[in-house]
């Protein structure tokens, strides 16, 4: 197909087709003739991932690259593809010094143990938690760590399940598979939580009087 029918077919302009061609974020075309290219599945797939990445995970074009060569570089195993993932997702570390970020430290230590849990202790994810529950102890927030058990068992298996879906030696197409399940599921997730907070909100706190 030509690049105006890739665009028709994946909703991109041509435009933006061209900018991801000249950043090698888009593999080349077939050359046809001079200055035109043909263009195949493997376009569409990759500019709807793209696409994905960019606008539901947020994510910039810098990380977008670096997870599009994580993904293809099949010597490196999926637990550093999954650790790259959440490198390209994460927000700047925040303060973790002072007596608020050891409790939570020690805390996070706890549900770790807990759940037996195999992680490095520097651990992004692990990091964030603490930073999470540092945050809140400043706030004065009276939410312990038991608080986040319910959390922590829910993630456990929904982490088992996820990972079913993944063949135990993934090709290229699956890893990426992989990778936008993983950074789709956590959006699900995030909106779910919303959706149930909106609701329980509603019914608990409805002005007095009103039935609707």
């Amino acid at each position: 197909m030509r690049i105006s029918e890739l665009s028709r077919r994946t909703g991109t302009p041509v435009g933006t087709i061209k900018f991801y061609l000249r950043e090698r974020l888009l593999p080349p075309g077939q050359p046809t003739n001079r200055n035109q290219a043909s263009y195949g599945e493997r376009h569409v797939n990759r500019l709807r991932l793209i696409r994905t990445l960019t606008v539901m995970a947020g994510l910039d074009l810098s990380s977008v690259r670096l997870l599009l060569n994580s993904i293809e570089d099949g010597r490196l195993p999926l637990p550093d593809l999954y650790r790259v993932m959440e490198a390209a997702v994460a927000a700047d570390d925040q303060e973790t010094d002072g007596p608020e970020a050891d409790a939570a430290r020690t805390d996070v230590d706890a549900l770790v143990h807990r759940m037996g849990w195999s992680l490095e202790a520097d651990a992004l994810p692990r990091k964030h938690l603490v930073e999470v529950l540092a945050a809140l102890k400043r706030l004065g927030s009276t939410c312990e760590i038991d608080f986040f058990m319910p959390y922590a068992e829910a993630a456990d298996g929904l982490a088992q399940g996820e990972l079913d879906f993944v063949p135990a030696a993934p090709t290229s197409g699956e890893r990426a598979a992989a990778v936008v399940r993983g950074l789709m599921f956590e959006v699900a997730l995030t909106a779910m939580g919303r959706m149930a907070r909106d609701h329980h909100a509603a019914l608990r706190f409805r002005p007095v009087g009103d039935e609707g």
